[in-house]
């Protein structure tokens, strides 16, 4: 089956880069310098960001809708970052070095099906989810931490 990793759009966070520290916390978000890597996973562009690089993490409302399921979470970008298209079916090294959490989601925004795999067997996982004729989209998120990594669509 043909999938469709989706990444967030630049757009929405450009004018986060001219707030001062102030203006930052007045959205409850924070600047950060990489000081490694991994740890600084970009969701504009599915990269870990090199150390040195400058990020913004803010609190993202990455499940929208009705459903008791609606969610925000944390999320880095990074100041360098430009709008990437992932090609159809292909998994980016993010995904791969990292332990993940899917999430299966139905028309009505509601949890259907879970599961957490390595990122070295994700492809599995998104085929055996996304095979479920109830099954609208997937989102992925690093297990660890939690957070919020980007979305899976059929193809």
């Amino acid at each position: 089956m043909s999938f469709q990793i989706s990444t967030l759009p630049l757009d929405r966070f450009t004018h986060l880069f001219d707030l001062d520290d102030l203006g930052l916390a007045k959205v409850g978000a924070r600047r950060y310098v990489a000081d490694r890597k991994p740890g600084f996973p970009c969701r504009v562009t599915l990269q870990d960001a090199e150390p040195g690089e400058r990020l913004i993490l803010i609190p993202f409302q990455h499940q929208h809708g009705g459903s008791p399921y609606q969610a925000t979470g944390p999320i880095f970008v990074r100041e360098s970052a430009v709008d990437v298209a992932v090609p159809a079916s292909t998994i980016p090294e993010l995904l791969r070095s990292r332990l993940l959490s899917l999430r299966a989601y139905d028309g009505d925004d509601l949890m259907i099906d879970a599961d957490v795999v390595d990122g070295r067997e994700v492809e599995g996982a998104i085929e055996r989810l996304l095979g479920d004729g109830r099954a609208s989209y997937l989102h992925v998120h690093f297990a660890r931490p939690g957070c919020y990594a980007c979305r899976v669509d059929r193809a």
